[in-house]
């Protein structure tokens, strides 16, 4: 009896190591090419020369409405010298650039 539990016990403990094995494999080609491309790709937006549609389309909380209000900052006030600059545009706070400070760019 005691041969036959231990047994039990062995194959139980084998068969939970090969699966743990097996789901941590994963080879390259069952990675999907757009899955690589979308770690891989990280979008800038130009605060000086993107659209309102981009700005909507690309930053975190920044909708049809704020988007307007940065490009019409712009063009009343010249380029952006800083991302930080973002900030005197009205309806931009702290929160919406740090969310979005990665993607921004000036140049």
């Amino acid at each position: 009896m005691l041969k036959t539990q231990f047994s039990s016990l062995l194959f139980a403990l084998l068969a939970s190591m090969s699966l743990a094995v097996s789901a941590a494999e994963v080879s390259a080609d069952q990675v999907s090419p757009t899955e690589t491309v979308q770690v891989a790709e990280a979008v800038k937006v130009n605060l000086n020369t993107a659209d309102a549609a981009t700005l909507e389309r690309e930053l975190l909380g920044i909708g049809q409405v704020k988007a307007e209000a940065i490009v019409a900052y712009r063009d009343e006030h010249g380029a952006f010298a800083s991302v930080d600059e973002l900030l005197e545009v009205k309806g931009i706070g702290e929160a919406t650039l740090e969310k979005n400070r990665e993607k921004l760019s000036i140049n």
